[in-house]
């Protein structure tokens, strides 16, 4: 049996706390206008302040600084500098007919690239090519019909990337046979697959800006029945994301913020908005139908919805400041904007979004059929007869009955239909950043693909060893042991001359997204007395952040579950309660985590969505469970407020769990259906990265929206809540 709710903790409840929010709604509805003046200034500076936000956002922070990767990769580039050969790798294709040697083709690349670089001394610093002379002639394949020659830029991160730009237009890539000689040029390297991610993403927010909001609008259209009740979530939602950008440029001032990060931010930000503005319309509306003034429905817009609001942003809050755990910059990048936008969000709900309300007042249902303001949504809390329990009172009311019915025979499908979705997690795979995030027919993948074919021996990402304080004897010998490392397109080279007993050897991977291998093998090499063997390169980067996140996932589940108890308890004083919504959050979140191994690690429909199977970005993982397990715990705050509700006005258990079906169905399947719109955006992406969160929420969102929500929390209530 459950504890019962102390309904004056809880957020539909009564208490010190709904007293000061009816009091700050009667207050936004006396100053109305000046209320709403405020924050649309205070928006409008912030979204003018941010404006160039773009060029501030960073590449790096993807790896972890705590690793022996890290160091050694640090170590390195101070000794000898930033390690520059896999920037930028300009491929040459000689015309038909001809070959890099032919005399017009050689001395006119030759040509071009002396003058890139006079041109270009503060940005480049430095060019090795095959025209370089006969000791380059490794840069060319057999047949002389293909040449490459690798540029080196200055710079760390943001300021390389800008470089890259800055010279892009003079290396003749595109239209093929323009470039010197007739040569057809293509860019691969880190920096052209680098700015193909960022373009990509920076795309794919203002896709989510200029489409998403649009057909939110037409979609609140259909569940208000109205335009002015449209509107106003999606003028919410638009405020947020124009805050938002002023409050992601500042952090850019105090810490990196990555664009990846930047782009989460702005999903999350702009769906939780406008299901904030959806809520808070919704109970305006019932609160108009059941006869109140504007000014006392104002007022318990705000004690009930905004309240509600404001403890949903809390726990999202939360969830997403669990990530701060981990020392990789772009995940610690993702609270620091998402909390501020998350908050903001909550904010506006309970300022600018009554103010609204209270201007617009009864014409909330200006230019609608005003379905949602009839007598059904406005019944009264404490409504307990058998007669009413049974007929129910619509769709959502009768599903709730129904669940309600025969709670067993609903249990057990329905959870093990849930955890047959998450058996293809066994399946997992993690990656690090690639050419293969990118569409099969971008320019740069091509341009990687066309590479590392032709020259197979050559990686843009080649693992590194960093030996400390080896004599020759010792060194050679390290050197002769770590050849019979596997998986190695060729043995280790001196990648820079020794300096200060630092050396840095450089090998191939053959297979890239499987380095584990090669990498334990070389750590495992014995080290002589008073030296040090570190194994470096983006290769080991990638796996060491993979593993550090692997590693932090305990502590970050046991974050994430502790903190979810504790709010949920301080919010309904119901520990089974808060028991029962993370275990439900976490079925959902498992069988979505499921739902994407099988559709992008085992490539089912891949040709359907455009994308190459391979390993998840080992990063997205982590932001996945965080924001679904946040969102997730959201919808049942809602959901357990109404019912809380109608157990403080004297209805019994069953009739509580009815209502609250009831009130929040409707509303929760449109909250719901907001956010895939807006991740639905991000899911036609060309990046893959981008469409794993965007499937993810929306595999999310549609499982806890239906069958969590609408038949496994009634059928458990109604075995346990007496």
């Amino acid at each position: 049996m459950i504890e019962e709710p102390d309904t004056d903790s809880a957020p539909a409840g009564h208490g010190w706390f709904r007293e000061l929010s009816l009091r700050w709604g009667r207050f936004v509805h006396r100053h109305r206008y000046p209320v709403l003046a405020v924050f649309v200034l205070l928006v409008a500076a912030s979204g003018i302040y941010g404006h160039d936000l773009g060029p501030r956002l960073t590449q790096g922070g993807w790896f972890d600084d705590h690793s022996e990767s890290v160091i050694a990769s640090q170590l390195a580039d101070e000794t000898f500098g930033r390690d520059t050969d896999a920037d930028v790798i300009v491929l040459y294709t000689a015309p038909p007919g001809h070959t890099v040697d032919d005399p017009g083709v050689h001395t006119a690349i030759a040509t071009a690239l002396e003058n890139l670089q006079t041109r270009n001394r503060d940005r480049i610093k430095k060019i090795d090519s095959y025209f370089d002379g006969p000791m380059m002639g490794k840069f060319a394949d057999a047949a002389r019909t293909h040449a490459f020659a690798s540029i080196g830029l200055r710079g760390q991160d943001t300021a390389t990337v800008n470089n890259y730009l800055a010279i892009e237009d003079q290396l003749g890539a595109g239209t093929p046979g323009t470039g010197p000689g007739g040569t057809t040029v293509q860019l691969a390297g880190l920096q052209p697959v680098v700015e193909g991610i960022n373009l990509g993403m920076q795309h794919d927010i203002r896709r989510a800006e200029l489409i998403a909001l649009p057909l939110v609008a037409i979609l609140l259209f259909f569940v208000f029945g109205g335009v002015v009740g449209a509107l106003l979530p999606v003028l919410i939602g638009a405020m947020t994301v124009l805050g938002t950008q002023g409050i992601i440029r500042m952090l850019t001032g105090l810490i990196d913020v990555n664009v990846f990060a930047s782009a989460v931010v702005t999903l999350v930000s702009l769906g939780l908005a406008i299901d904030y503005g959806l809520f808070a319309v919704t109970r305006f509306r019932e609160e108009l139908a059941a006869g109140c003034s504007v000014e006392e429905a104002t007022a318990r817009t705000v004690a009930t919805a905004g309240r509600t609001v404001l403890f949903s942003a809390a726990i999202i809050a939360v969830s997403l400041g669990a990530l701060f755990i981990y020392p990789h910059q772009v995940l610690r990048s993702v609270p620091y904007g998402g909390i501020s936008a998350v908050l903001l969000a909550a904010v506006l709900s309970v300022t600018a979004l009554p103010a609204l309300l209270s201007i617009v007042g009864p014409r909330i249902d200006l230019w609608g059929w005003h379905r949602l303001g009839s007598v059904r949504n406005a019944e009264p809390v404490a409504i307990s007869t058998t007669l009413r329990e049974e007929r129910g009172q619509g769709f959502f009311s009768d599903l709730a009955l129904f669940a309600m019915r025969r709670p067993v025979r609903v249990i057990v499908p329905v959870v093990l239909g849930l955890l047959v979705l998450l058996i293809p997690f066994r399946h997992i795979e993690f990656g690090g950043l690639s050419e293969r995030y990118l569409a099969a027919d971008n320019p740069a993948r091509v341009a990687q693909e066309d590479f590392d074919r032709l020259f197979p021996d050559f990686r843009t990402q080649p693992l590194k060893l960093v030996v400390v304080g080896a004599n020759p004897a010792q060194l050679s010998d390290i050197r002769f042991q770590a050849d019979f490392a596997p998986g190695l397109t060729g043995p280790f080279e001196p990648a820079a001359p020794t300096t200060d007993g630092i050396n840095v050897l450089s090998a191939g991977l053959i297979d890239q997204q499987h380095p584990d291998a090669t990498i334990d093998t070389l750590r495992a090499i014995p080290h002589p007395p008073g030296v040090k063997v570190m194994v470096a390169g983006v290769p080991a980067l990638e796996r060491d952040s993979i593993r550090g996140l692997i590693d932090g996932l305990p502590l970050l589940a046991g974050i994430l579950i502790l903190a979810a108890l504790a709010l949920m308890y301080v919010a309904f004083r119901s520990l089974i309660l808060a028991v029962k919504a993370v275990v439900m959050s976490a079925l959902s979140l498992g069988a979505t985590l499921g739902v994407l191994t099988w559709i992008f690690v085992d490539g089912h429909g891949s040709g359907l969505f455009d994308f190459t199977p391979g390993p998840l970005m080992f990063a997205v993982l982590v932001l996945i469970v965080t924001v679904l397990f946040g969102l997730s715990t959201d919808y049942e705050v809602f959901l357990q407020s109404r019912m809380t509700e109608a157990r403080a006005g004297g209805a019994p258990p069953r009739e509580a769990i009815r209502y609250g079906i009831a009130h929040t169905g409707g509303v929760i399947t449109s909250a719901a259906a907001i956010l895939i719109v807006v991740t639905g955006a991000f899911g036609f992406s060309d990046l893959v990265l981008m469409k794993y969160i965007a499937y993810g929420m929306i595999a999310a969102l549609v499982l806890d929206a239906t069958v969590i929500r609408l038949l496994l929390t009634p059928a458990v209530l109604k075995l346990v809540w007496r």
